[in-house]
């Protein structure tokens, strides 16, 4: 099975793509399955996706539903399906489910934020709500 262009390896390995809905789609074999993190729109993706209600630079407005989404989707990733994230810019609410998942993945949840910035984008989970969902994630999902 080809992998996703541009994905990223989890701590246990588990390849996952992070990225920007504005931005275009990567080249390559196309998700088998989105986690999406907004609203949608008119854009719908062609595979079985999933959006979360997330508001841009803010907390997923049901915070249960988006943990067992989070679990679900890596869940996929880790039997071998092409699993990518996207909200609009791929940074904020993409990255606070990456370092979820990477948490899921075995990685300790007190370093999950600087993880996600050293191996996806370093700017990733951006405000001080997301850095605390991590947690609340990490505890609400152990």
């Amino acid at each position: 099975m080809t992998g996703l262009v541009a994905a990223i390896a989890l701590p246990d390995g588990t390849p996952v793509r992070g990225r920007g809905r504005r931005g275009p789609l990567p080249p390559g074999p196309l998700p088998e399955f989105g986690l999406y993190l907004g609203k949608p729109g008119r854009w719908q993706p062609e595979w079985p996706a999933e959006w979360l209600d997330w508001p841009d630079f803010r907390l997923p407005r049901d915070p249960e539903q988006a943990a067992a989404s989070i679990v679900g989707a890596y869940e996929q990733a880790r039997a071998g399906r092409r699993v990518e994230v996207a909200c609009g810019g791929g940074v904020g609410r993409t990255g606070t489910v990456i370092a979820c998942m990477a948490v899921l993945a075995g990685h300790p949840a007190d370093d999950a934020v600087a993880w996600t910035r050293r191996s996806y984008r370093r700017r990733a989970v951006e405000t001080p709500g997301q850095r605390r969902w991590v947690r609340w994630f990490a505890t609400h999902t152990s």
